[in-house]
C-alpha cells in the first residue's frame, strides 16, 4: 500500500518540479500571476515558481513572415515570455491622402522595445494591434498636413514627427517608439507620369539654361579675346609708330647737320672764290631736280623754261668753286 503512495508522491514532485523551474533567456522576461493576480516578473536565469499557484500571464504577440512567392504574412501567437529586444514591424501597405487630395501608397516600418512588461501586458490588451493601427493613424494626420511635393522630399520630417508622437503615446503601454521609417512612398500611376514628365521638362531647362550660360560665357571670351588682342595690336602699331617717327626724326636731324655742315663748307669755299653762295646753292639744286626729270624711261623731250637760264650763269660760280680747289 506504501509503495503505490510513494510513487504517487514522487510523480507528483517531478510534476511540481518540471512546473515549477522556469530557465529564462538573457533578454527575455516573464510577468507570474498568483491566483489570478499580478505577483512578480522574472528576469533571465533559473526560476522557481509554484505550481497551481503561480502562473505565467500569456500575451498576444505579432510575428512577419515571408511565404516562398515573397508575400508577407503576419502570425498572431500567444506567448509566455516577452521579448525585450528591439522588434520590428513591417506593417502593410496602406493609402492615404495629402492635402492637395491626392491619395498614395506608403509602407511603413516600425522599430520599437518594451521597457517595462507589466505595464506592456496589462495597460493594452493586444499591444502589437495598437501599435499598427496607432502608427496607421497618426501616419494618415501627418500626411493630412502635407502636400504630395513636401511629402516626397520630407522623409526626414515625417520620420521624426511620427516617432516623438508614436513614442508619446505608447509611454503608458512600457513602449519605447525608437525609429519609424518610411520604406516607399508610391504615388497613382498618372501622377507619377506626370512627375516624370516634369522632371524631364526641368532637366531640358536646366540643360538649355547651362548651353546659353556657356554660349554666353563663350561669347563674352571670344569678345574679351578679340578686344585684348586689338588692344595688343593697336599698342605694337602705336609703338612701332613712334619707333618710325623718332628714326625718322633722327634720321631727317643727321641729314639737315649733314646739309648744314655741307652748306658750311661749301659757303666757306664759296666765299674763299669771292663767289655768290646763294646762286651756287640754287644752281645746285637745279641741276638736281633736272636730273630727275630726264632720269625717267618715258621723258624724250625736256622744255627748259626761260626763266632758268638765268640760273644757269650760277654755273659759273661752281666753276670757279672747282679752279679754286684745283689749285689747292
Amino acid at each position: 500500500m506504501a509503495l503505490p503512495i510513494l510513487g504517487l508522491l514522487a510523480f507528483l514532485v517531478i510534476i511540481m518540479a518540471i512546473r515549477g523551474f522556469r530557465i529564462i533567456q538573457q533578454a527575455e522576461t516573464m510577468v507570474v500571476e498568483r491566483l489570478g493576480k499580478y505577483h512578480r516578473t522574472l528576469h533571465s536565469g533559473v526560476n522557481i515558481l509554484w505550481p497551481f499557484f503561480d502562473r505565467p500571464r500569456r500575451i498576444l504577440w505579432q510575428f512577419v513572415v515571408t511565404d516562398v512567392s515573397g508575400k508577407k504574412i503576419i502570425r498572431k501567437v500567444e506567448v509566455e515570455r516577452i521579448d525585450l529586444r528591439e522588434t520590428v514591424y513591417d506593417f502593410p501597405r496602406q493609402n492615404v491622402i495629402t492635402r492637395d487630395n491626392v491619395t498614395i501608397t506608403i509602407d511603413a516600418i516600425l522599430y520599437f522595445q518594451i521597457t517595462d512588461p507589466v505595464k506592456a501586458v496589462y495597460e493594452i490588451a493586444n499591444l502589437p494591434d495598437a501599435i499598427e493601427k496607432l502608427t496607421q493613424t497618426t501616419l494618415r494626420n501627418v500626411i493630412g498636413e502635407l502636400d504630395l511635393d513636401q511629402t516626397l522630399a520630407s522623409r526626414e520630417t515625417i520620420n521624426s514627427r511620427l516617432r516623438n508622437i508614436l513614442d508619446e503615446a505608447t509611454d503608458k503601454w512600457g513602449v519605447k517608439v525608437n525609429r519609424v521609417e518610411l520604406q516607399e512612398i508610391t504615388p497613382p500611376a498618372d501622377i507619377k507620369d506626370a512627375m516624370e514628365k516634369q522632371m524631364r521638362a526641368e532637366r531640358n531647362r536646366r540643360a538649355a539654361i547651362l548651353q546659353a550660360e556657356g554660349e554666353k560665357t563663350s561669347a563674352i571670351l571670344v569678345a574679351e579675346g578679340k578686344r585684348d588682342s586689338a588692344i595688343a595690336m593697336a599698342e605694337g602699331d602705336q609703338q612701332a609708330a613712334i619707333i618710325r617717327a623718332q628714326g625718322e626724326a633722327e634720321a631727317r636731324l643727321r641729314i639737315a647737320e649733314a646739309e648744314a655742315r655741307s652748306i658750311q663748307a661749301i659757303a666757306e669755299a664759296v666765299r674763299e672764290s669771292q663767289a655768290d653762295p646763294t646762286a651756287y646753292l640754287i644752281a645746285l639744286k637745279y641741276i638736281e631736280a633736272f636730273r630727275e626729270m630726264v632720269s625717267g624711261e618715258n621723258n624724250k623731250t625736256v622744255y627748259i623754261p626761260y626763266e632758268a637760264s638765268a640760273i644757269l650763269s650760277s654755273l659759273g660760280a661752281i666753276r670757279g668753286l672747282f679752279n679754286i680747289e684745283g689749285k689747292k
